[in-house]
């Protein structure tokens, strides 16, 4: 495999994982909704500078503690705990009414208050380490033959892919924002916040249940 089609290949890849629903997904469009366009890039640009310092640590032998079964359920349970909180978070300003959307579009919004929530989401859910230590892994190796420059291509078609498919979930959110009062605004928040718990819910039982059953 060249060193282009190997770039290609990490796009299509990482474009099938990204248009799979999950939680990353969820906090897009919640973001797009209460921000506009620009939050999905924001959060992915967490989500990419998570994932090039784990190429890192990876390369320099993190590799076999990402493998370890043990460490990425326990992830799973401290994540998702992380996830629990940010949905109770969403359900209770929707219950307060502190969110609308004329406050949101007025108050703008801080460039960290998605960047980092971005990296949070991610490293939250178990099934993405998984990915890193199975298929990330073999492109990793496969890249790393031409050196720094095909782990360079690689990782920019991976992260290509997300940026590409979560700039346009954001667009389409935001297109569609005329079409959404108040009450549909707040009624996508609070669904929004119940996937977030359900997808919590899922990585610390089983993480609970990888350890104790």
């Amino acid at each position: 495999m060249s060193i282009f089609a190997l770039s290609i290949s990490a796009f299509i890849i990482g474009l099938s994982g990204a248009m799979m629903p999950g939680p990353l997904l969820t906090y897009v469009i919640n973001g797009s909704l209460r921000r506009g366009f620009i939050a999905g890039p924001l959060i992915i640009l967490g989500h990419a500078l998570l994932e090039l310092i784990l190429i890192i640590l990876l390369l320099l032998g993190l590799n076999r503690l990402f493998a370890n079964k043990n460490f990425a359920y326990l992830i799973g349970i401290i994540g998702g705990s992380v996830l629990l909180w940010m949905g109770y978070g969403m359900i209770k300003s929707v219950l307060k009414k502190e969110i609308s959307l004329k406050k949101q579009t007025e108050s703008g919004g801080k460039i960290s208050g998605f960047i980092l929530p971005g990296a949070v989401v991610s490293i939250s859910n178990p099934y993405w380490i998984l990915w890193w230590s199975t298929v990330g892994m073999t492109y990793l190796v496969n890249s790393y033959k031409y050196g720094a420059l095909g782990t360079g291509f690689f990782y920019f078609g991976h992260v290509m892919a997300d940026f590409v498919w979560y700039s346009i979930v954001s667009w389409v959110v935001v297109f569609g924002r005329k079409l959404v009062n108040d009450k549909i605004y707040r009624g996508l928040i609070f669904i929004f916040g119940i996937i977030l718990i359900y997808f919590a819910g899922t990585f610390i039982t089983d993480g609970l249940g990888y350890f104790f059953f």
